[in-house]
């Protein structure tokens, strides 16, 4: 049997770990709780975490922290063993773990606030990837103090057996992001249409509703609001969420699933968890149908039209 078939009944027996499910929906509540314990930082903590000011999930930028120190003191220790290394190197090398400590910490609590929104599948994928990750930082915490007590050979041996756990939860990792499709951008970025194509009859517009539509096979949201028409793309960037099926708060689109909000005149994300923003189109009435095409492929007006510029 090859490599990869081996990894994929792995990642398969991961997946139908049905026994996980307990305890990760007591872990979800657990993470939700501790959000709600600090009232109004909730919402503001959760956008920081998940990386809505950075334009894409922050998890996989602080976890290069963790991994490259933990190899660089692996690489350290392996240079103080045999000498090579020079009478610092031993100093330098728990400088190493401590900073992939820190950074594990930070790792974590970014995961952890992404993964409260994965399902089934995904949802065990990730809890034993966590459950990796912070054996790995235990593990890395008390060769972190063994340095300090010299006690530089269990030191090392914690160490080794650390990066091998952060290996395994790494290609865990590879598997949230890249099978499950966890962090990645879900909006349908299509430069269709290229050219207004009717999309509905303005009587189907409702003042201050979201309507669902598709326009040559791409999923868009239509929202009529004070005299003017917005349109942006159908499909939330977070999880793939329906848009159609979603509502407005205070002028802006709230995705049904997890609660993202997005602007419907720039399509930027307000608020968390998704971190893309969606797709905008440019909006024309004409013989009564609402008519839309990608922003981007000319430069003219904005994404909305009056009734009145419309009409000209």
């Amino acid at each position: 049997m090859s490599v990869r078939s081996r990894l994929e009944r792995t990642l398969g027996a991961v997946e139908r770990l049905q026994v996980l499910d307990g305890p990760g929906y007591q872990l979800e509540h657990g993470v939700a709780l501790t959000y709600l314990l600090t009232g109004r930082f909730a919402r503001p903590l959760q956008d920081l975490l998940h990386g809505v000011w950075l334009g894409h999930p922050l998890h996989p930028a602080l976890v290069t922290v963790p991994v490259g120190s933990w190899t660089a003191a692996l690489v350290l220790d392996g240079l103080d063993v045999t000498g090579r290394g020079g009478p610092g190197t031993g100093a330098a090398a728990r400088t190493a773990v401590g900073v992939g400590v820190a950074g594990a910490v930070a790792s974590a609590a970014s995961g952890l606030t992404d993964w409260q929104h994965a399902h089934d599948g995904a949802r065990r994928v990730g809890l034993v990837h966590a459950g990796l990750n912070s054996t790995a930082l235990a593990l890395y915490a008390w060769s972190f103090a063994d340095r300090g007590r010299r006690r530089p050979g269990r030191a090392r041996v914690t160490a080794a057996a650390g990066f091998a756990l952060t290996l395994a939860s790494s290609w865990l990792g590879g598997a949230l992001s890249y099978r499950h499709g966890l962090g990645t951008d879900h909006a349908d970025r299509s430069p269709e249409p290229r050219r207004f194509t009717p999309v509905l009859a303005e009587s189907e517009l409702v003042d201050g509703e979201a309507v669902g539509a598709t326009v040559d096979g791409v999923p868009v949201v239509l929202v009529a609001q004070d005299g003017e028409v917005h349109a942006v793309g159908g499909t939330c960037p977070h999880q793939g969420a329906p848009l159609g099926e979603g509502w407005l708060h205070r002028g802006e689109l709230v995705c049904p699933w997890h609660g993202s909000r997005f602007d419907l005149a720039t399509g930027e994300p307000t608020q968390g968890p998704s971190t893309a923003p969606l797709p905008c189109f440019d909006v024309r009435r004409q013989d009564g149908r609402v008519e839309v095409r990608r922003r981007g492929n000319w430069r003219g007006p904005t994404a909305t039209t009056t009734v009145e510029e419309a009409s000209r």
